[in-house]
């Protein structure tokens, strides 16, 4: 008996271990029956359409290669000619997204995203409740250009240092944890420190394209233990969570020792204060990075998903830019923001404003002093703010002026200066100020050499060209998330398959009876259908198989399809429960500070104060934006097309 026992378990182990090969051929061969029976298009479209979706929620194969299954099965079916298929993988979008990576990767290269967190949180100050705060307002800012997983990436270790000073205070001093001190003695600030150092975290960044570069959909893999800034640092040799929340591309990170954290989490916070301070901190930085995602088009690919299968399916709204992107959805980040850090501060550190939000110098601790230094001094190691990074910072603002004024709505904006209309897009100025970053030097024109070797210092490179450009094809190459170009392609081919063999339509049928209920309670289901299929599933994949079927709803009950479409895609970024939500959440996880218990009561807070958030924003300055009360004329051709 015992043998036979023995013998079934390893057999549920090897089934277990072969479970995504055998969802990869038992999917195509059970759903095969439905094209053979029904041969018609709208059923071999449905059969590559759920195929793909299976293969996107249960991420048996990579998300990148399941985005190709539309590449060889709609010709094999019939559904579009092969030409049809490749003209979806390859649309403006790509390049809009080319040219940010190049602005993100010279902002990354020198160092220009670090000297901002670190300024704004030198304003914010020591508190507890403002440290939060101004830790959350730099990641919002940060992640409003560069992807989510990134900008958490960049963060943690600041925030980590930051934490490990109010500790190793904390534990030399606990009683005086409440006290207000002057200024702490050299010789005690110096074994602090020295104590810092050895724990504090530090970013890995891969230089050459043959390293083993993290991207957005693969986010943690196994590392060994590297030397950083002259300090041995161990990671984990565990195979970590692989998942993806479809953001912009991050850079490779390091992951501390999970034992190692365990222990100090379990016996060596000096108070239950201090650990609720680190969960509180840890926390607002992987949810201030989701809220960061929605401001702009191009924050997360789900976003860019949106923007490029809506103009995909109604080319003649004028509806979605930059600019009333930005105006939308810059007030739901402010609320966003400050009524996640109430629910936090709430949580985690009670509801004294006054004591851990005070801005007086006289009613600072000890440690919050020590703390206040620790932050400046990791600032004074950026030195003066250079050349390059002066440069990055002039780019970064002409790009976002341009995009502003390309077509602002109220005024007549610059593509009016041209005798074509439409031929310019937002695209037109990423890729011209991205293509500009490979010609400008990155040294000052006429320069001493050794202000040029402190350029090179800060990059972390030393160049022995005097016109070396301000990035180089290899740092372009090592933040260019290909496997994202090619699954918001598979998305495009999908919605065009939907379109020609006329399953939209069919679905749209299918959903009439649901036209009795209001706009808003349709939004709602929507939301709230969405945010919950995106704590297990990426939101890339959860985005591209719904647009399509909430696209074919609004039409179908007369809804501006901005009512629908608009939330949904804001609401697929609020898988923050679970630390496979994301991969923000899994960074922060992984330093040990919070459990999983504490992200999913945090997380569920955040999930319903961003779903009421939004409701709130496309019911009341939504609706006047992009006019949602009535069904638009261009949604109207759409649904006749359709019906013909």
């Amino acid at each position: 008996m015992r043998l036979e026992a023995a013998a079934r378990m390893d057999l549920f182990r090897k089934l277990w271990r072969a479970r995504k090969l055998i969802l990869v051929v038992l999917i195509p061969l059970s759903l095969l029956p439905l094209p053979l029976i029904h041969p018609t298009s709208e059923a071999c479209c449905a059969y590559v359409l759920m195929v793909t979706a299976v293969y996107w929620v249960s991420e048996a194969v990579p998300l990148g290669a399941a985005a190709l299954v539309p590449a060889f099965l709609y010709p094999l079916f019939g559904v579009l000619k092969s030409s049809e298929v490749a003209a979806e993988y390859c649309k403006d979008t790509t390049l809009l997204l080319m040219g940010v990576i190049c602005l993100a990767a010279s902002i990354e290269k020198w160092n220009l995203h670090k000297r901002i967190a670190l300024r704004m949180v030198m304003v914010a100050g020591a508190k507890p409740g403002m440290l939060v705060l101004g830790f959350m307002c730099c990641t919002v800012f940060l992640s409003m250009w560069l992807s989510n997983t990134s900008t958490t990436a960049m963060v943690m270790p600041i925030a980590e240092a930051v934490l490990q000073q109010l500790i190793c205070t904390g534990l030399a001093d606990s009683h005086e944890d409440s006290e207000t001190a002057d200024a702490p003695e050299d010789d005690a600030v110096s074994d602090k420190q020295q104590n810092l150092n050895k724990n504090q975290l530090e970013l890995l960044y891969r230089n050459d394209s043959s390293d083993c570069t993290k991207r957005e959909l693969s986010t943690l893999t196994e590392v060994q233990t590297v030397e950083v800034n002259g300090l041995g640092l161990p990671v984990s040799n565990q195979d970590f969570i692989q998942h993806t929340n479809g953001h912009l591309p991050q850079v490779a990170i390091d992951i501390p020792n999970v034992k190692r954290v365990k222990t100090r989490r379990d016996s060596q916070y000096p108070t239950k204060r201090d650990h609720m301070i680190c969960k509180c901190l840890s926390l607002s930085i992987t949810y201030a990075a989701t809220i960061g995602g929605l401001i702009t088009i191009t924050g997360t690919s789900s976003n860019l998903i949106f923007a490029e299968q809506f103009n995909n399916r109604y080319p003649d709204a004028k509806s979605i830019n930059f600019g009333t992107w930005f105006i939308f959805s810059f007030p739901i980040a402010i609320i966003m923001l400050v009524l996640t850090w109430l629910w936090l501060h709430f949580l985690f550190l009670g509801c004294n404003f006054r004591e851990t939000c005070s801005l007086s110098k006289k009613r600072k601790t000890r440690r919050e002093m020590l703390s206040e230094k620790r932050i400046h001094e990791e600032y004074a190691k950026l030195g003066p703010i250079s050349y390059p990074e002066v440069v990055t910072g002039v780019f970064f603002i002409l790009m976002t002026l341009l995009w502003f004024t390309r077509e602002p709505g109220f005024v007549p904006g610059w593509t009016s200066l041209f005798e074509k209309k439409g031929y310019r897009t937002d695209a037109t100025v990423s890729v011209l100020l991205g293509f500009l970053l490979f010609l400008i030097p990155a040294r000052r024109p006429f320069s001493s050499s050794s202000s040029s070797s402190s350029c090179c210092r800060n990059a972390g490179q030393h160049h022995s060209l005097p016109l070396a450009p301000m990035i180089t094809w290899k740092d372009f190459q090592r933040l260019m998330p290909w496997e994202i170009v090619i699954l918001v392609g598979g998305g495009y081919a999908l919605a065009a398959g939907c379109k020609v063999s006329g399953l939209s339509v069919w679905i749209g049928r299918q959903l009439e009876p649901m036209s009795g209920l209001p706009p808003w309670a349709v939004t709602l289901l929507a939301c709230l259908l969405v945010s919950a299929v995106t704590e297990f599933a990426s939101n890339p994949a959860t985005l591209t198989v719904f647009l399509p079927i909430l696209s074919a709803l609004s039409e179908t009950l007369r809804i501006n399809p901005l009512h629908t479409l608009i939330p949904s895609t804001m609401c697929v970024s609020f898988g923050v429960m679970l630390p496979v939500g994301n991969p923000p959440n899994a960074i922060v996880f992984s330093y040990g500070h919070v459990k999983i218990s504490d992200m999913v009561k945090a997380g569920f807070g955040v999930n319903l104060i961003g779903v009421a958030v939004v409701m709130l924003a496309i019911s009341t300055w939504g609706a006047p934006l992009f006019n949602l009360n009535e069904f638009p004329a261009w949604a109207e051709a759409r649904n006749v097309t359709g019906i013909l």
